[in-house]
């Protein structure tokens, strides 16, 4: 029974992901019907011949849609893990992937890739994710350095020099915006959300590393259950909480450079799926953790989904329906935390 009871959320949230998966694959400009995508599907896993009839729609599911849908999967699982993580970390229900500086730095760095006017070769296209997710990595390595003292990290430190790098970052990337406008589209496109990235290449390159990312989080669940007792507890009961908090940092960050180099910048994700979760399946972060990355990747795919069909055939950027679902929650949260002691 207790087994049954255990597995449930994640058999629920496993066969939600797979049923908005196929969905995903299937909505769009050109309508793929479920028969035939099943067909395609079942055709491709059996390396079987695809008949010339349904070319097109193969060449449609599985070099645009398909790896599209994995790329939004993937980033929905990275932020929505993130999230529960940097929320365990910092003990605030308001916390997000986005808390120290790691959006703002992956924009600066977005930006500045777009101000030069790259070749249109592999090296060309990969310039504004590899740019993004290197300057992410040395804002969080820049904030983290900056709020230490001696071998210590203290939270509210962490939390002040991110918020002063990140408007330092925010900035400078509204300076390189307005001074190279032949680039603005583009720019603004990128921080509302929105990535042109197609094909499988963006995947290969950001799954290793969400990959360990959010194995090293949920590894963790045990650590940040310790670490809601506070930092001195914790050390009693025989957590090293510096080394436990350097590792949460430096995996939720690597895991969401990663996520926002192809695809953006998309708000909120990190901060409603780990409220949910918690208030339908509790907040042992043992299965907090796993339970967002599956339902983080659900709710991006279906935002990306509205983003898609809202105005068709011209789509909206995905982190233009986020924000615009996100920010009504995050009032309601905001509401309810000075109500009762949420937390």
């Amino acid at each position: 029974m207790r087994t049954a009871i255990t597995t449930r959320p994640f058999l629920f949230s496993i066969v939600l992901l797979i049923f908005i998966l196929l969905l995903s694959v299937g909505v769009g400009s050109v309508f793929i019907p479920p028969q035939i995508l099943v067909n395609l599907i079942a055709q491709r896993v059996s390396s079987r011949i695809i008949p010339s009839d349904l070319q097109s729609f193969s060449t449609i599911l599985f070099e645009l849609r398909l790896p599209r849908t994995i790329l939004i999967a993937l980033t929905g699982a990275a932020l929505a893990g993130s999230g529960a993580s940097y929320q365990g970390l910092f003990r605030n229900p308001l916390a997000d992937p986005y808390l120290i500086g790691v959006a703002s730095g992956a924009g600066l760095g977005a930006v500045l890739a777009m101000s030069i006017r790259w070749p249109y070769t592999t090296l060309g296209l990969l310039a504004v994710p590899v740019a993004a997710f290197i300057s992410a990595l040395l804002t969080v390595l820049l904030v983290y350095q900056i709020a230490r003292i001696g071998k210590t990290v203290p939270t509210t430190n962490l939390i002040l020099a991110g918020v002063a790098i990140s408007s330092l970052a925010t900035a400078i990337t509204s300076f390189l915006m307005i001074t190279s406008t032949h680039e603005l589209h583009r720019a603004v496109a990128w921080l509302l959300g929105g990535s042109t990235t197609t094909g499988w290449q963006a995947i290969w390159v950001i799954l290793p590393y969400i990959a360990l990312g959010l194995a090293v989080q949920a590894a963790m669940g045990h650590a940040m259950n310790v670490l809601q007792f506070g930092d001195e507890q914790a050390e009693q009961l025989g957590l090293s909480v510096g080394r436990a908090r350097w590792i949460i940092i430096l995996s939720a960050s690597l895991t969401t450079a990663a996520a926002v180099s192809f695809s953006g910048i998309i708000g909120f994700v990190g901060l409603i799926i780990p409220h949910i979760v918690r208030l339908v399946w509790g907040g042992d972060y043992r299965r907090l953790i796993p339970l967002s990355i599956l339902n983080g990747a659900s709710l991006l795919l279906l935002a990306d989904i509205a983003a898609r069909i809202v105005l068709a055939p011209q789509e909206l950027p995905v982190g233009i329906i986020t924000a615009i679902g996100g920010a009504p929650f995050f009032l309601w949260l905001l509401k309810r935390s000075k109500q009762e002691n949420y937390w």
